[in-house]
């Protein structure tokens, strides 16, 4: 005798179960984009908050002025005004958590090169620029300068040599 009860899903109850999976995914999918994206940029402005106090403290511990480039705030042998040690190897390669960050030294080089020193740094203005590297990484740019105001805009922050991030930015939280 052969029973005629069968176990198991029939096809309409498989359909339906995928379905209620791809609407839960069409709702979780995008806030996580959205968490990611926060994530990165929260990141993004610590990395400049960072970037900011490192090269302060580089002015003040070296006497050079503000150092060239970004990667002279970075680890490479012994702290020096070379390699000042002041910041991690990701950071100070110039990306970091969906953005990168480009470094731009102000106009006015340092009348003596310190003792041990390769190069002058700048006694004027340092500029930091953090780009996003698109989609879904960060929809925000952001700049910080040698006056400590971290800036924000919705479109490329390009900071000038002489007078730091430019005013069109708006300072962050202000806009």
């Amino acid at each position: 005798m052969i029973n005629s009860k069968q176990k198991g899903f029939s096809l309409i109850e498989l359909l339906i179960v995928v379905a209620i999976i791809l609407i839960i995914a069409a709702i979780a999918v995008p806030n996580l984009i959205r968490a990611r994206i926060a994530a990165n940029q929260a990141s993004a402005v610590d990395s400049l908050r960072t970037l900011d106090s490192t090269a302060t403290a580089y002015y003040n511990t070296y006497e050079d002025g503000y150092p060239g480039s970004l990667g002279v705030l970075g680890p490479a042998g012994g702290p020096s005004c070379n390699a000042a040690g002041m910041i991690d190897p990701t950071l100070a390669s110039g990306q970091k958590s969906g953005y990168s960050f480009a470094w731009t030294p102000g106009t006015d080089p340092a009348a003596q090169v310190p003792a041990g020193c390769a190069v002058a740094g700048y006694v004027d203005m340092f500029s930091v620029s953090a780009t996003p590297f698109g989609f879904p990484t960060g929809t925000t740019y952001y700049c910080v300068d040698a006056t400590d105001v971290i800036r924000e805009s919705n479109a490329v922050i390009t900071p000038n040599a002489a007078t730091g991030c430019p005013a069109a930015a708006q300072p962050i939280g202000n806009n």
